[in-house]
């Protein structure tokens, strides 16, 4: 239990530690080129949907199967925005001095939200094989936070948010981890059901943030060929960037097959034909 929760803190931090150091050393420059980082997150975040549809193919019974629930985040996510006009909310206004660009944010939070419940599902599992996977697939996920993370926050400054309210906002979206590693600490055949799902529906979420939001927020922001080819240039580089990322710290799915579910529980002392739990030493 205590490495679950250690390893669920660790990823937690990388909403902040990646953040603050950019900041730190390139604030200007990142605010006066907000709108390009944006394009940048749009190939980091292209990257991510495309990792995680592999990743929920992978993992369902069938292909139908997975792409069913891809649909479901994507279209679910767009028609609750349409259903509910009050949720869907820009921070465009005419009578601002400095108008903000049209960004779902809430999209965003929603997709990474759901995606950490699966990170979380995913380490347990990978603890239960043995700890050194554990602490792999930890050092993995952080380093994909990193990215991921500094990425949501650019688009969340070009959004309107301050500074402190984007960290404020990505941190608690990062805790959303804790509802996955414990939950399926306790609870971890119930808990795996839900991991190809939510997989699934945070791709299609993404995908739709991508294409419906960031993507069109670039082309809008294009007014000269140049600003076509900087906007084009910034976001092979997020491809890039978060393609190395993958390309070096792979998720560790594929050696969970192997391991029985009450493998974690046994392992850290937990006894599930009893309600004694031992301490861990």
């Amino acid at each position: 239990m205590l490495y679950i929760l250690l390893a669920s803190f660790v990823v937690m931090t990388a909403s902040l530690v990646g953040v603050i150091l950019l900041w730190k050393s390139l604030g200007d420059f990142i605010e006066k080129n907000l709108r390009y980082l944006v394009s940048l997150s749009a190939g980091v975040f292209l990257v991510i949907s495309f990792q995680l549809t592999s990743e929920t193919l992978e993992h369902s019974t069938t292909i139908a199967t997975g792409l069913g629930w891809i649909v479901v985040g994507l279209v679910g996510i767009y028609g609750l925005f349409k259903l509910l006009p009050s949720f869907h909310h820009h921070h465009d206004k005419s009578g601002e001095s400095h108008p903000h660009s049209q960004l779902d944010v809430k999209r965003i939070i929603i997709g990474d939200a759901i995606h950490n419940i699966a990170d979380g599902i995913l380490l347990v599992s990978s603890f239960a094989v043995n700890p050194a996977l554990g602490v792999i697939t930890t050092i993995s996920i952080f380093f994909h936070e990193v990215i991921q993370e500094m990425s949501e926050f650019f688009v969340m400054r070009q959004s309107g948010y301050s500074v402190k309210k984007a960290l404020l906002v990505n941190f608690a979206v990062s805790s959303t981890i804790l509802i996955g590693s414990l939950g399926s600490f306790f609870l971890l055949e119930k808990f795996e059901i839900l991991e190809v799902p939510l997989l699934g529906i945070s791709a299609g979420v993404f995908l739709l943030v991508v294409f419906f939001d960031l993507i069109p927020h670039s082309v809008r922001h294009s007014e000269k060929r140049i600003h076509h080819i900087t906007h084009i240039i910034c976001f092979l580089v997020g491809i890039a960037l978060m393609a190395l990322v993958l390309s070096l710290t792979p998720h560790a799915h594929g050696d969970e097959e192997n391991h029985h579910p009450e493998d974690l529980h046994l392992e850290s002392g937990l006894d599930l034909g009893t309600t004694t739990i031992n301490p861990i030493n």
